[in-house]
């Protein structure tokens, strides 16, 4: 399969993370619902308040949507907003990682773990330690070792850390000047028990190809906003990200999970609705792009994941198998 694909068109689930258990394609997703909010650049009517599991046996084929893996009232910590969401297999248990906002509405990420892949998960009664932000993504590298990827500004608060400290007064900044670098996304080595982080949370560097240096905040073009990706291919690894305002998917490339990584190009162009969020799976020999958009609904908060397949070139460069209409 080459165009896209709605993969539950009657309901409506965005940020999906695709990941392979068992020889077949579970998609993590958050799941929208239908709210009075209005719209704002805080994110406020993204009030996601349950998850579900999605799996499929082929592309293309029938889509199971599971019984609710858990909802904001199973979280002892967390008052609201469930977003985008992954997880990762490991010591014969499944971790699920998501973020929240805890009780003074700071988003957190927590962790929640189930002897299968669809759930149900069972949250751990605290947030996983100095986390903080949105967008948790996971890599577990053939070695074994687990890392958590993170960061969204705006509404996910990344500005707000620059000290090491929650600033709420920092809550609708991003950059002092375009000059400077831009805010980079985060990443820690996860401990063993894949609950903890074993190292301290550092800036995932990207630099911009031009001239080697960190990208610019005023490259809104290029520079992180939100949903964190990583995947490895060939002894390489890949750090995909939205640029957020620009509306782009794209990627960097890199030769430790840990970073430095070297922007190296765009994956997609804007689609329909605000966000764009994503994440990117092999399956079966072939490499697979899943992200959202608003097609069915037309409404911002209303967002249908979708699957479209990728390819790569001589030089481990990535493009959809099929233009973008």
């Amino acid at each position: 399969m080459t165009d896209s694909k709605t993969l539950v068109p009657e309901d409506f689930f965005a940020d999906p993370s695709g990941r392979v258990f068992n020889d077949r394609l579970y998609i993590y997703p958050s799941h929208d619902r239908r709210t009075n909010i209005p719209d704002d650049d805080n994110g406020s009517q993204y009030d996601m308040a349950d998850y579900h599991v999605l799996s499929m046996g082929e592309i293309g084929g029938e889509v199971t949507v599971h019984g609710k893996a858990f909802g904001v009232e199973d979280v002892p910590w967390a008052e609201r907003q469930l977003w985008a969401p992954d997880c990762a297999f490991k010591h014969g248990k499944y971790y699920f990682y998501f973020p929240a906002r805890d009780r003074e509405g700071v988003f957190r990420i927590g962790v929640a773990v189930s002897d299968t892949p669809e759930g149900p998960f069972t949250p751990e009664r605290e947030p996983i330690r100095g986390s903080f932000s949105i967008d948790p993504a996971v890599l577990v590298d053939d070695d074994g070792e687990a890392y958590l990827y993170f960061g969204g500004i705006w509404g996910g608060q990344l500005q707000c850390w620059r000290t090491g400290q929650f600033d709420p007064d920092a809550y609708s900044t991003m950059e002092a000047s375009r000059d400077e670098d831009a805010l980079m996304p985060k990443v820690a080595k996860l401990s063993q028990d894949m609950k903890s982080f074993e190292s301290g949370v550092q800036d995932l560097i990207i630099n911009d190809d031009i001239d080697g240096k960190p990208i610019r905040a005023g490259r809104h073009d290029r520079r992180f906003f939100e949903a964190a990706w990583m995947h490895k291919r060939g002894g390489k690894y890949y750090f995909s990200y939205s640029t957020g305002d620009t509306h782009y998917i794209v990627y960097a490339m890199g030769d430790s999970p840990m970073g430095p990584f070297t922007y190296a190009g765009r994956i997609l162009e804007p689609v329909q609705g605000w966000t764009t969020h994503h994440s990117i799976v092999e399956f079966r020999g072939k490499w697979y792009l899943c992200y959202h958009d608003t097609s069915i609904s037309g409404e911002n908060n209303l967002r249908s994941a979708k699957i479209r397949e990728l390819v790569y070139d001589d030089q481990g460069h990535i493009k959809l198998a099929q233009p973008q209409a």
